[in-house]
């Protein structure tokens, strides 16, 4: 049976209090935490008095994989996702072929098992045709619809088609929330215009305020399990904090915490993402909106694109950042500057995406659940380059600045997959369960 023990921590209690001692890890679950523990282990890491934190669960990540595998695939996600701390992560249905049958959803966890060093689990993407498929392909963490910002069959922007499928079956459902209607006709108003700042104007606030309402009314009217992903404006913020039932999540990504539209003229199409970057106005609301609990979770929304797709002119650039690596490290940042907490940051990245989407026994250090750890430097400043990122596409909208809190070990199910810049890719990580 292999066992981890780890020594000398200082521990990550759930209420953001620490205490010094050993961790003892034994068929992939924490079996004893102690101030100090004698059992003789596989494997002893001495944390020489560094930070333990529960495993990150990063609840939406795009890995590109079947379909654009020279932009990233499951092991070169995985392996990122682990270099920053996640252990488990949920992965996206827009991939080539579409996630949106039990067949495509089989092949990927096929694939996972074959090549990911992390935890995983993956959304059933809905289309106006598959409504009995993405009520029962199984295991899926959830239904994602694209309300706005895609094409093909993932898209679903009439009224119609997504009250059918809020009206029918009970499994949480995920939304893209843009008003598809409003952006074609914003596209049209600004033809012409080819600068990357443009794209923040014609994906306004309105836009995605119109497609959170419309998601809020069908899910108040069904009762339906709704979760808002990557909100971005000060006005859906608002939103939410007026009128938010208890069935209804919304998350933030750090590109909307961190980044703002000012970030254009140095990174142009680099920091051109779908919702888009917005003002430093909202950076601040959506702060103070997470820190009051009325945004539940931090995700990043990892999309990478080379950087030769991103130097193409708009709008022919493709929108979307990597960052699976690096939430970690900027939010840890933020608690060393007083910003937050170490108690919010494990609500926000650990038990609270776990609760949300219903993963037994992940997101705390208590004894029998599982040893999805990850040990970090909190003293320790280094810059952000992308010529050490993880990510395939090597780079980063955050290169230059200089982080705390990186991650030294990365422990999954009990086992090392990350240790001081390496990762063990023999580790493999295990299907994520949904109750």
């Amino acid at each position: 049976m292999n066992s981890l023990l780890i020594r000398n921590a200082r521990i990550a209690r759930p209420d953001g209090a620490t205490i010094d001692g050993d961790v003892l890890c034994e068929a992939g679950r924490i079996a004893r935490i102690a101030p100090a523990i004698t059992a003789r282990a596989s494997e002893t890491i001495d944390a020489q008095g560094m930070l333990l934190l529960p495993g990150i669960i990063d609840p939406q990540v795009h890995f590109r994989e079947p379909g654009k595998e020279y932009k990233e695939d499951l092991a070169s996600g995985s392996h990122a996702a682990v270099a920053g701390g996640v252990t488990s992560f949920l992965e996206m249905p827009n991939t080539d072929p579409s996630t949106t049958t039990q067949a495509a959803l089989d092949d990927k966890l096929q694939r996972a098992a074959a090549k990911s060093v992390a935890n995983y689990g993956f959304f059933i993407g809905a289309t106006p045709h598959n409504l009995e498929e993405i009520n029962r392909a199984t295991p899926a963490c959830g239904i994602k619809i694209f309300m706005g910002a895609s094409t093909g069959s993932l898209l679903v922007d009439k009224p119609q088609d997504l009250e059918r499928i809020f009206a029918n079956g009970t499994r949480l459902i995920a939304v893209h929330a843009e008003d598809e209607v409003r952006i074609r006709a914003r596209k049209a108003q600004f033809a012409g215009r080819t600068d990357y700042p443009v794209h923040s104007e014609i994906r306004d606030a309105e836009c995605a305020l119109n497609a959170t309402k419309l998601a809020m009314s069908l899910s108040k009217k069904y009762k339906r399990r709704l979760h808002i992903l990557h909100l971005s404006t000060k006005e859906e913020a608002n939103f939410l904090r007026e009128d938010k039932p208890a069935w209804v999540t919304a998350e933030v990504i750090p590109n909307h915490l961190f980044l703002n539209i000012k970030d254009y003229s140095t990174q142009g199409s680099r920091v051109q993402m779908n919702p888009p970057i917005r003002t430093a106005e909202d950076n601040a609301l959506l702060w103070q909106t997470l820190r009051d609990g009325v945004i539940d979770f931090v995700a990043t929304d990892h999309a990478p694109h080379t950087l030769e797709e991103k130097s193409k002119p708009y709008p022919d650039s493709p929108s979307g950042m990597p960052g699976v690596e690096i939430s970690l490290p900027l939010m840890l940042t933020e608690m060393v500057a007083g910003r937050c907490t170490l108690a919010e940051i494990q609500r926000w990245m650990c038990w609270g995406p776990a609760v949300g989407y219903g993963i037994a026994n992940k997101g705390k250090i208590l004894e029998g659940w599982d040893a999805d750890l990850t040990l970090v430097d909190v003293a320790t400043r280094k810059l952000v380059r992308d010529e050490n990122t993880f990510t395939k596409v090597r780079w980063s909208p955050y290169s230059g600045r200089e982080l705390t809190g990186w991650p030294v070990y990365t422990v999954v199910n009990g086992e090392i997959a990350f240790e001081h810049g390496r990762v063990r890719d023999k580790v493999r990580g295990r299907p994520l369960q949904f109750g």
